[in-house]
């Protein structure tokens, strides 16, 4: 009998003991990027986000930026883009979120194989752009794609027929030709649009307006190319990006890199693989902030 409540009592301990393990783990999960190796870090460490695919919400990466701005360990961010652009609001709303990163510290761009449009007016609010020399940059316009299917539709014996209040409240429709004052209205708006565009990579990069309206024609430019142009600072890789960063950030030595993480990727997926040093888990990679984008009209 005392031998039972003996086992009893070993059970209770040990089943205690891995419960507090396990709730110790999931709070330092939620309160790091859930390295062991970076929490425990005594030193600064660079913020690394990522803006991957096209650009359809700016959720996520707005909110590690605004994370990454909070943490005091975060001495420097890098803000990695792989993207052929996107939507011209979160576009916008990522800009404006690293504008307010560099304010309090640096913020350089990591340019991969394709940082264009919507992907260099990120960029460009950064402190400092580092691109390959192959990188695929640049495209500093707007396009608006419509499409009219009227004459399909009447091989098909189809008629469409719309109803509406507003004089303009179908334009676009894809069931009939555009009208001269519907294509007028259409070019003012997305002439407004490419000034905005204009306008932020002036401000973010610190060029004359009429400089980057030069330049601001749609082209695509290399990495090396946008060097020369003044749209790049430094040619050079992710790696170099990141020594960029933490030599502005005041760091020495090797700097320990922080990976933001997606606000959709369950805390138990975050405790499995990151709640360890970097072996064995070294190649994982946050598949969060993979932004996808379909964008109907402005991209």
């Amino acid at each position: 009998m005392a031998q039972g409540r003996s086992i009893v009592r070993g059970l209770t301990v040990l089943s205690i003991a891995v419960a507090l393990f396990f709730v110790a783990a999931f709070a330092l999960t939620l309160g790091s990027d859930g390295r062991l190796g970076n929490l425990l870090s005594l030193g600064g460490k660079v913020g690394v986000v990522e803006v991957k695919g096209v650009i359809n919400e700016s959720g996520d990466v707005v909110g590690a930026l605004k994370a990454f701005e909070k943490n005091s360990a975060v001495k420097a961010i890098v803000v990695r883009i792989e993207s052929p652009g996107g939507g011209v609001a979160p576009s916008q709303e990522i800009y404006d979120a690293i504008r307010k990163a560099r304010e309090s510290k640096p913020v350089v761009a990591s340019m991969g194989g394709v940082a264009a449009s919507g992907g260099y007016y990120i960029a460009s609010a950064c402190n400092t752009i580092v691109a390959n020399p192959g990188t695929l940059t640049g495209s500093i316009g707007v396009i608006m794609e419509l499409g009219n299917v009227e004459g399909l539709l009447q091989k098909l014996g189809v008629q469409p027929e719309i109803i509406k209040a507003g004089a303009y409240k179908d334009m676009g429709s894809l069931v009939r030709p555009m009208t001269d004052s519907e294509r007028g209205l259409f070019q003012e708006m997305i002439d407004s649009v490419h000034t905005q565009f204009i306008t932020a990579v002036a401000a973010g990069r610190g060029m004359p307006k009429d400089q980057v309206r030069a330049l601001a024609d749609g082209r695509i430019f290399s990495g090396e190319q946008a060097k020369i142009a003044g749209l790049v600072d430094e040619l050079g890789g992710f790696e170099d990006a990141v020594a960029l960063a933490a030599s502005k950030g005041g760091l020495g030595g090797e700097p320990h890199v922080t990976q933001a993480r997606s606000s959709k990727e369950p805390w138990w997926w975050r405790l499995l693989f990151n709640f360890a040093p970097a072996s064995p888990f070294a190649s994982y990679r946050a598949f969060g902030l993979q932004i996808v984008y379909e964008g109907p009209f402005l991209h």
